[in-house]
């Protein structure tokens, strides 16, 4: 029986990101940790600060994988409206948690204080539990199978970390590089046939020109590590064949 994949997908959610103001981090960062924990990033969309946009989005990629993931648009201002457009998409009120208002009146309370717009970080869809976050005071948010986490990167991360091992999973991804100076095209039917012959591997080929040469690296990657190593040792055995001299760990 083919063992099971888990997925998730993200939703960025920020016109910041849409109009090119702000670079997105989020999503390398989320891809690694999702790997560590044996669940594929299958999906990322970036949607606008708009109520149809994100529940939208949120509706169609919550119900399509195994997990959701949503960053942005949980702080303290006017326009932060992801917590209110997941409850309206989830048909639930949006709510001040009292363990989230406990934990923000504590981090404020040497900083001047909990405001009303500090208090907004303590609003959840109703159901929903908090997500810790060690570096600073408003925490993230789950309900069913979303988790929405703040668009900070390093915020993010933190709480990224305290998930860390409690979502049930496969077996991580690990890979393997190989390099070489040669045209992606000139080896394309070599490396489809090394896949083919070792089920359970993919090859991902990303080419670069560099010092006035053109070149790429070959990344297999697999959830068995016995099965990486032996496409690995195989496609470099055929690669040295054809006169490329692979570059073990890429170039």
């Amino acid at each position: 029986m083919a063992e099971r994949i888990w997925t998730a997908a993200l939703v960025i959610i920020g016109d910041e990101i849409l109009s090119g103001r702000t670079q997105d981090k989020n999503i390398a960062q989320l891809a690694l940790w999702l790997n560590l924990q044996g669940i594929r990033l299958s999906e990322v969309r970036v949607v606008p600060d708009r109520m149809d946009a994100i529940g939208a989005a949120v509706t169609a990629l919550s119900a399509a994988n195994d997990y959701l993931f949503t960053t942005g648009g949980i702080g303290p201002t006017h326009d932060d409206i992801t917590v209110d457009a997941i409850a309206a998409a989830l048909g639930v009120p949006v709510i001040i948690h009292p363990q989230a208002r406990a934990i923000l009146d504590e981090y404020y309370a040497p900083r001047g204080g909990l405001t009303e717009a500090r208090l907004r970080m303590a609003r959840t869809p109703e159901g929903a539990s908090l997500i810790v976050n060690g570096q600073s005071g408003a925490p993230g948010i789950r309900i069913g199978n979303i988790f929405i986490l703040a668009g900070v990167p390093h915020i993010a991360g933190a709480m990224l970390d305290s998930l860390s091992g409690k979502l049930e999973g496969g077996r991580p991804v690990v890979s393997a590089t190989i390099g070489c100076w040669v045209q992606e095209s000139e080896v394309a039917d070599l490396l489809g046939q090394t896949e083919k012959n070792h089920d359970g591997c993919q090859i991902g080929s990303y080419p670069f020109f560099r010092d006035g040469r053109t070149g790429a690296n070959f990344v297999i990657r697999s959830t068995d590590e016995a099965l990486l190593q032996a496409c690995t040792a195989d496609l470099t055995a055929a690669l040295a064949a054809k006169g490329y001299a692979p570059v073990a760990g890429g170039i």
